[in-house]
């Protein structure tokens, strides 16, 4: 099993950001930010780590609210995606790690080409919205 940590972060418009992967199988898809959990390692930890590697911003803990988990199988192997929300953090989120970035309302989730892990989380966060 690999556990991953991702966060929708929230605009104060309503809008979520996912960002577009830039190299492997999966390159060119949607998804939301972050990534594997260490070993050691809290889910929100490690959210923490991912959001500053791969944006570049500064998020607390206690602002990463559990939301929704989905587990797919990848594969021989089951990853297992934990997404929390995000609305309050420091700094401007920056493709450090993706190709672009994009803030898109929850229900325009639904036209992007994603991994599949991410793909059973987008009706439940847009319920949550």
């Amino acid at each position: 099993m690999i556990l991953v940590a991702a966060a929708a972060l929230v605009d104060a418009d309503g809008r979520v950001l996912v960002q577009q992967r830039d190299d492997g199988a999966q390159a060119g898809l949607w998804e939301f930010p972050g990534g594997k959990i260490e070993p050691g390692e809290t889910p929100v930890a490690a959210l923490v780590r991912e959001l500053d590697e791969e944006l570049g911003i500064r998020v607390e803990a206690a602002c990463l609210a559990p939301a929704v988990f989905a587990c797919e199988p990848v594969g021989a192997r089951q990853i297992l995606l934990l997404l929390h929300v995000c609305r309050k953090w420091h700094g401007q989120p920056q493709p450090r790690a993706a190709r672009a970035l994009q803030w898109v309302r929850p229900v325009a989730l639904h036209g992007l080409a994603m991994p599949a892990p991410d793909r059973p989380l987008i009706g439940l966060l847009e319920a949550l919205l």
